[in-house]
């Protein structure tokens, strides 16, 4: 698709309207790539973005050995593309799970290839010697995941069990993560739950419930792909050792982490102001994974999510912007939003108000973590969505921009690559929010900016 440049003026809703163009044309940045790429074909995550895109944005801006930056680095798509391309590496990201993946993927090249091996073949031996046995597993579902029905059909939870049993039987650290997230990636795949794109019941989305599974085959299926990309990367950086630095903390905390101008470029996707739930819809990986024992261990990681959720601020009093952004709309915006259908309660603008200033405020902090972290004429490019609250349309790129700017950011250009972006906006649906006008519509962005 041909990128469109978005005018910084504020005054249309329309992003097919160009403006002057300036800055780097980027490829969708859309990631269905990503599925048949070594390393990245991992770990399916929802939110992901193209490694062709970043490895277009490296080839653009650096050009020569450089410390690439993601402060949400999900499943690791910037961060493995810095790498192959003999860049080095710094991630943040507050979902256990995801940094598990990110850790996992960029560690590759260190792992032993025999070992592995060996150990794929010893999971065959011990998962068809139990099959038959009549085996009784010691594992078993962790007692803090609920859910509205049976998560898996007994047939294959005790398949699921004994692939449990095997796993705590590998010494090795690092194998034992890979099989790990080898589990991990496929479970939702056996399983009486699906993404639609949020976590859901196979009924209620009109799938017949999945009673039994070669649930073994699946997994060796991945490990076996695995295996093979370990190999294919180990071979790629044979004349290369990166930097690795994959840390399980906000991106907010960064002064903790990172000294300033320590960063040649950011390349990275925030959560949208689109209120989906991250946490809850990997909640199946961080219990069976061992990072949740009770709903209350997940509630850190929603006090820490970028923009927080709509769950978390729709009873709330009024919250404030904690900045000023002249020459824009963004207050009249959400107020527009607030005074959205009051007889609703909760599920009326106030609460929607509520969390996308608060969002604003986070994007505020972000900004200024950037500023601090990047050199001296380092880039930062960001993929953002607009949105549509009650009905309002919020251009969260150029809003973005502007507030970056205030932070001692440039605006080069925002770019859209995508000007009808695929799927729904969880805060369009009929069931909380009334239907977006038809006028307009959901784009995706890349917010270009520098670093004086």
């Amino acid at each position: 698709m041909q990128a469109k440049q978005l005018p910084l003026d504020l005054v249309s809703d329309d992003p097919s309207e160009s403006a002057h163009a300036t800055g780097a044309a980027f490829n969708d940045p859309a990631f269905a790539g990503n599925k048949r790429l070594p390393i990245h074909r991992w770990v399916p995550w929802i939110a992901g973005f193209s490694s062709d895109f970043v490895r277009q944005a490296l080839h653009t801006y650096v050009h020569q050995r450089s410390t690439i930056l993601d402060p949400f680095a999900g499943v690791g798509t910037t961060l493995v593309e810095a790498i192959v391309g003999h860049h080095d590496a710094v991630g943040f990201e507050i979902n256990p799970y995801a940094a598990l993946a990110c850790r996992v993927k960029l560690h590759a090249y260190q792992i032993a290839t025999e070992t592995l091996h060996n150990e794929i073949v010893r999971f065959q031996e011990f998962y068809r010697e139990k099959m038959v046995a009549g085996y009784t597993p010691w594992s078993m579902s962790p007692a803090g995941f609920k859910t509205r029905s049976d998560f898996y059909s007994p047939d294959v939870l005790y398949k699921v069990l004994i692939v449990q049993d095997f796993i705590a039987t590998i010494q090795d650290v690092s194998i034992k993560d890979l099989f790990n997230i080898a589990f991990a990636a496929t479970m939702i795949r056996f399983s009486n739950y699906s993404y639609e794109p949020s976590l859901g019941r196979r009924a209620s989305a009109g799938k017949e419930n999945i009673h039994d599974f070669p649930v073994a085959q699946t997994i060796i299926d991945k490990l076996t792909e695995m295996e093979e990309d370990v190999i294919w990367l180990q071979n790629h950086l044979a004349d290369h050792k990166p930097k690795i630095h994959i840390i399980h903390d906000s991106f907010f905390n960064q002064e903790a982490h990172l000294e300033p101008d320590s960063v040649d470029m950011i390349i990275t996707s925030p959560p949208y102001l689109n209120n989906y739930h991250y946490n809850r819809n990997t909640r199946p990986q961080l219990y069976w994974l061992g990072y949740a024992e009770k709903p209350q261990d997940l509630k850190a990681l929603e006090a820490a999510n970028f923009g927080k959720y709509w769950q978390t601020v729709r009873e709330l009093p009024t919250v404030e912007l904690a900045f000023t952004l002249p020459d824009t709309d963004i207050v009249e915006r959400l107020e527009q939003v607030r005074s959205c259908h009051p007889e609703r309660g909760i599920y009326g603008g106030h609460g929607w108000a509520n969390y996308a200033a608060t969002y604003f405020n986070d994007c505020y902090v972000f900004a200024r973590s950037m500023q601090r972290v990047l050199k001296p004429g380092g880039t930062a490019l960001i993929v953002i969505g607009n949105s549509i609250l009650q009905g309002v349309f919020m251009p969260t790129d150029q809003y973005l921009a502007k507030i970056a700017e205030m932070a001692g950011l440039d605006i080069v250009n925002i770019d859209i690559p995508r000007t009808t972006r695929v799927g729904n906006s969880i805060i369009q649906s009929d069931v909380r929010v009334a239907r977006a006008q038809k006028s307009h519509q959901l784009y995706e962005a890349v917010v270009e900016l520098r670093k004086r």
